[in-house]
């Protein structure tokens, strides 16, 4: 249909355009959606079997949806992508604040006109981006904002008496008709407000100071809401929940390769940072492996969740840490360090909700202690596990690098080292020269040094060497000659 020479009522229905509601139009584009292949929700990764297949039966069936689940799990994301399930363009009585459908007029500004000009009443068409209506249930959201109230400014300039429904300003919700209205963190919005929903999601009107108007409004609803609301902060009214047809829990990335897929998706990084800065594959898996730690860590409130937000922000740092050091040593490329995890810190910190017992221990130590955890988690991936309670005189697969430690005096790796100083420090051990080829003899060339340095951190988690922290870097030195030392 050529919306742009479709200009008034009379040729619209000439044209033998069809009116539907928003719930059917949702429905119909995902049944060809459906049966064409077409990937609705695409970006999403990880729900492919859980709340992608219930997001759309409930669409199927025409509910309103909630969706809950913790921070940073793509519930609003979700909600927006939806936007697509919409027909391109729909047609609108021209200059209607509540985009009226010419077929089936609601307000009284629409049922005027067209008993004025009846055919030749004026259309507009409106683009399905534009039927995206998003709000966030804060604390001074009121039911004027919502639903509306009377405008005492319109009514002297139109002269009208407060009993004329003319005099109503319409809000958000009837300005959204036949448009997607999102609220976000809906156990966050007041009690009162939540009441002032449930004729509209039911009995299809609405109450303005008095006024009870008889307004059908077309909407899907989609209402997002974190669990940890309902105890800290709020609920939602049990009437309202009724009045929702189905509510669909989300959840984290349960493998490292989906959380991976997100984080790279979603990081924002320059071109040249992507061009200039490798990170190992490896170092990606110990990026998911902090945030998969943190969920099961005792120092962290599992209940507040740990958002995806942080493995990206991991990455994000972690690149500006070797930019950083790149345009200090004055090079034009680099390999990401293990040393420049200590640069993600501030990335864990402010992304962590820490019970008592973090607390007492700080932060920072608890962001330390995550990235330890991780490390230990994939260390015994990549080489040979080390066991708790060794056999006496047994020959271990890391005693040649404990003893050359034990007959050195360690070493120091400054944060800021060059690319060459780097390599030569690290590939002067022979020993971790000679781990890799047995245990990752697939290693890149290039990626050595990260690999030489991850085994020195795994052998310290695992108590075989020490590792101590300076200002700009790390020491490492046999275990027991560090006590003895005092270092």
């Amino acid at each position: 249909m050529d919306y742009k020479n479709i200009t008034t009522l009379g040729e619209l229905k000439s044209a033998g355009y069809t009116s539907k509601s928003i719930k059917n139009e949702l429905r119909d584009n995902l049944i060809s959606s459906i049966k064409g292949g077409k990937t609705v929700f695409e970006g999403i990764h990880g729900y492919e079997n859980t709340v992608i297949p219930e997001l759309e039966r409930a669409i199927l069936a025409r509910h309103h949806i909630n969706l809950l689940g913790l921070r940073g799990q793509a519930k609003t994301r979700l909600a927006r992508l939806m936007v697509g399930l919409l027909d391109e363009w729909i047609p609108v009585i021209a200059g209607s604040e509540i985009n009226d459908d010419p077929f089936q007029p609601i307000s009284r500004y629409a049922k005027d006109l067209i008993a004025e000009k009846g055919e030749d009443t004026p259309v507009a068409w409106v683009h399905r981006d534009e039927r995206f209506f998003e709000k966030l249930a804060t604390p001074d959201v009121t039911v004027a904002d919502l639903i509306g109230d009377v405008d005492p400014i319109k009514a002297a300039n139109l002269k009208l008496s407060y009993a004329d429904d003319r005099v109503i300003h319409f809000g958000m919700i009837p300005r959204a008709n036949r448009s997607i209205f999102v609220i976000n963190e809906l156990p966050d919005l007041q009690a009162r407000i939540q009441v002032a929903l449930f004729n509209i999601l039911q009995e299809g009107d609405i109450q303005i100071r008095g006024f009870k108007l008889r307004l059908p409004l077309d909407l899907q609803f989609v209402f997002t809401a974190n669990p940890e609301d309902y105890t800290n902060r709020g609920s939602i009214v049990t009437p309202l929940k009724d009045r929702i047809g189905s509510q669909i829990l989300t959840h984290y990335p349960e493998e490292i390769e989906i959380a991976k897929t997100i984080t790279a998706q979603e990081a924002h990084l320059k071109s040249i940072q992507k061009d200039s800065i490798r990170v190992p594959e490896l170092a990606r898996d110990l990026i998911e492996q902090i945030s998969f730690e943190a969920r099961e860590s005792e120092y962290i409130d599992h209940k507040s969740g740990i958002s995806a937000r942080m493995s990206i922000t991991i990455l994000e740092n972690l690149i500006s840490a070797a930019e950083r050091r790149m345009l200090i040593n004055d090079e034009s490329e680099t390999v990401i360090r293990m040393g420049d995890f200590m640069g993600v810190i501030p990335s864990i910190t402010g992304k962590v909700e820490l019970v008592y017992e973090g607390e007492q221990e700080g932060a920072a130590v608890v962001a330390m202690h995550l990235i330890n955890e991780a490390v230990r988690s994939l260390f015994d991936t990549c080489f040979p596990k080390i066991e708790k309670l060794e056999k006496p005189n047994a020959k271990g697969p890391y005693d040649e690098i404990v003893l050359w430690f034990f007959e050195g005096s360690g070493f120091e790796i400054d944060d800021e080292l060059s690319n060459e100083d780097y390599h030569h420090l690290l590939s002067g051990v022979e020993p971790l020269n000679t781990l890799i080829s047995k245990y990752q003899p697939d290693t890149d060339p290039v990626e050595q040094d990260f690999m030489r340095e991850f085994l020195l951190w795994g052998l310290s988690v695992h108590k075989k060497l020490s590792k101590n922290r300076f200002v700009k870097g790390h020491q490492f030195n046999d275990l027991y000659g560090s006590y003895i030392s005092g270092l």
